[in-house]
């Protein structure tokens, strides 16, 4: 990351009262600061269970072996069930709320944005909110983490979650590595549109989301502890910090 004069909260604050159309884009920092493990970290469900990330999320082992990616999902369900949204998740849904923010996009698949009151959300990488049915093709919407627990816990081991109408393998509406990412063609389209993008708790080092700020010159304010594969540029102002305690000061900005 660019190391550049750290833009004050009050600045930011002003940028937000100012903007017609912001956008927020959000990555695993955000979570981490719920308590989820980041996938890669020290601390990750890939190292602590020594899951392989190309058999975990790769749509042929999937098709092939669905155990093996349902073992990471019972880890994975357990872990978040319980966690609740960070201060800067609900604050982005008062933003939402208030007619100041138009919508967020999140690399993240852990529903914490709308748990937290998003409503406008864009999941790059899908989520477990919804799933589809490899045999029959029915699709399930509005799913809960206690669903995806019971559907878990009733199966064989190891662990698979089945449709209830063919008892076929359900397949979460996660993009897996070699399928499209669909939505990401109305994420361009929603950051084209803005004129403030916030870039939260992500190193841009995951494409497709590393694109996205490329596809705007709209004043950015990009927030993240450490290295940001970014290019320094004349709009684009850079925090290295706890989002939390940041967003905090920014928010006492906007209401004072």
């Amino acid at each position: 990351m660019q190391k550049s004069p750290s833009l004050e909260p009050a600045r930011c604050a002003e940028l937000i009262r100012q903007a017609r159309s912001a956008v927020a884009l959000s990555g695993a920092g955000i979570s981490t600061a719920a308590g989820i493990p980041d996938f890669r970290g020290p601390q990750g469900l890939y190292v602590t269970r020594r899951y392989d990330p190309e058999k975990v999320f790769e749509i042929g082992w999937f098709r092939r072996s669905p155990g093996y990616f349902y073992e990471f999902s019972r880890d994975f369900v357990d872990t978040v069930k319980d966690i609740q949204p960070t201060f800067t998740h609900r604050w982005l849904a008062e933003l939402e709320q208030a007619g100041c923010l138009t919508g967020v996009i999140t690399q993240n698949i852990d529903i914490l944005h709308q748990l937290a009151g998003s409503r406008k959300v864009i999941e790059l990488h899908g989520s477990y909110r919804s799933a589809t049915c490899t045999g029959c093709g029915k699709r399930y919407a509005d799913l809960t983490y206690a669903w995806w627990e019971q559907a878990m816990a009733t199966s064989p081991t190891p662990p698979l979650a089945l449709c209830p109408a063919c008892n076929d393998v359900l397949k979460p509406d996660i993009v897996f590595f070699g399928e499209m990412v669909d939505y990401f063609p109305a994420a361009e389209q929603l950051v084209a549109g803005c004129d403030l993008l916030l870039v939260l708790g992500s190193s841009l080092q995951v494409t497709p989301a590393s694109f996205l700020p490329y596809q705007t010159q709209a004043t950015t304010v990009i927030v993240n502890r450490g290295t940001v594969l970014l290019p320094p540029s004349h709009h684009r102002h850079f925090v290295d910090g706890d989002l939390d305690a940041y967003f905090r000061e920014v928010a006492k900005c906007l209401s004072g």
